[in-house]
């Protein structure tokens, strides 16, 4: 019979097996081993042999534990492998980053929060995100475990957005509240609250850091206004008026010199805000009902969106050519920089809540009341080709995109703008920039959903 144990092994063997005989009152067999081995008790005394005691059976469960699991992962493997096998040309093309949408079922399920979830923001660099309750609480999970890491207190109402961003070296987390106040907190110092900016009239519905500003943020009210804040010093340096009902939602444009607006006045407007007194540039007018949502369309959508509009060659004069807003009249409405309405895409059967593009430029995808998720394609009219039916069992409240990986990106975001966004248009238009094909959800059925390649 060939050595398998080295000698030292066997030894050791030998000793559990005579302390284990002792154990088990079996010491005639116990000493004829001795025997055998010659380990006398002046070698191998009582007091050493206790403590070899329980040795074997622990190995022995050992063993058994490792069986199960090797079991479990052969098993787990042979399903993988089946569904590879079975997988079609159009699912494998999936992957690539341009082409990706989200499917069911998502990655992950992420709960905590004892109420409603309002918005989420993801960390541009490390895979944090944040997500805001009607709980009055903000928790940051890691999005690629699926564990929640902290619970942030701070808040005294409902919190009702979050967003990263801010000085060039120094990502903070801002979040706004029914409390009238926005909070800013520090993600290298555990989350500490570094700072609370009081100074809207009534709840703060939206927050966004201002991308290329270094130190500017955006924030949105009910107290019809929208203001520009300072973090570093705390100051609102401008305050814009326009509105005639609550202000829902803010979007800056990538290279922060616009800032597109929603408002229950059933009207979306885009602002200047490199002049000293910004005034809207544009109001879009046609919806029929409260706009809660918009996003302002990346360069590498503008292609798709100008053939949608009838021009041949896509503008490159502004960074906010081309837009899309969501509205509680179920629809979706895409716009021009000169407040043209040049698609309406219908589809949800509830209140639209979120809007994100595509980083890659060919799609817009929307989540609404009516529970589902939905990707519309823009280089087929905007087209719905694809509905994650129940992609929360309630109304899902918010959808955000996991900002693109810039290559050799310091770990404060350096080589692109303060709240991860890529410079010079997004990531298609960026060859450096790694499109990351993960999205996160949030909605009434207190979940967080995390969609992912």
């Amino acid at each position: 019979m060939s050595q398998i144990l080295t000698s030292r092994q066997a030894d050791e063997l030998h000793r559990a097996l005579i302390a284990y005989l002792t154990a088990a009152n079996l010491p005639n067999t116990a000493a004829a081993l001795r025997e055998e081995l010659n380990l006398s008790e002046e070698v191998f005394d009582p007091a050493t042999a206790k403590k070899y005691e329980g040795l074997l059976e622990k190995k022995w469960t050992s063993v058994v534990r490792l069986q199960k699991k090797i079991m479990d992962l052969e098993s787990r493997n042979h399903i993988l492998q089946s569904e590879l096998d079975n997988a079609t040309p159009t699912s494998r093309q999936n992957k690539d980053p341009v082409a990706w949408l989200p499917r069911a079922p998502p990655r992950h399920t992420l709960q905590s929060h004892r109420d409603p979830i309002t918005c989420v923001a993801f960390h541009p660099v490390f895979s944090s995100l944040a997500s805001g309750s009607e709980d009055q609480t903000i928790k940051i999970w890691d999005w690629e475990l699926g564990e929640l890491e902290r619970t942030i207190k701070g808040h005294t109402k409902a919190v009702l957005d979050v967003d990263y961003g801010g000085p060039r070296g120094n990502t903070l987390l801002a979040s706004c509240s029914s409390d009238l106040t926005i909070k800013l907190w520090d993600p290298l110092d555990s989350y500490k609250n570094i700072r609370t900016l009081p100074g809207h009239d009534h709840s703060v519905s939206a927050v966004r850091f201002i991308p290329g500003s270094g130190n500017l943020l955006v924030s949105a009210s009910r107290d019809k206004t929208l203001r520009i804040w300072d973090v570093s010093t705390g100051y609102c340096v401008k305050t814009l008026r326009g509105h005639a009902e609550w202000v829902r939602d803010v979007c800056p444009s990538v290279d922060g010199k616009y800032i597109l607006s929603t408002s229950d006045d059933y009207t979306s407007r885009l602002w200047d805000v490199t002049i000293t007194n910004p005034e809207p540039k544009v109001t879009l007018i046609g919806h029929e009902h409260v706009v809660l949502c918009c996003a302002i369309a990346p360069p590498a959508a503008y292609q798709n969106l100008a053939a949608m509009a009838g021009i041949k060659k896509p503008p490159a004069t502004s960074s906010a050519e081309f837009m899309a807003t969501g509205s509680r009249d179920k629809s979706i409405r895409l716009w021009d920089a000169r407040g043209t309405c040049i698609k309406t895409l219908v589809g949800h059967d509830n209140w639209v809540r979120g809007l994100v593009f595509h980083p890659g430029g060919k799609y817009l995808l929307s989540v609404s009341d009516d529970k589902t998720l939905r990707c519309w394609d823009l280089t087929q009219e905007g087209k719905c080709v694809k509905t994650i039916g129940d992609a929360h069992g309630h109304f899902v409240q918010c959808i955000k995109w996991a900002p693109s990986v810039i290559k050799d990106a310091s770990v404060n975001g350096e080589h692109g703008e303060p709240n991860g966004t890529p410079k010079k248009g997004g990531a298609a238009a960026n060859p450096e920039a790694q499109i990351r094909c993960v999205i996160a959800t949030g909605s009434v059925d207190l979940n967080v959903r995390i969609f992912a390649n």
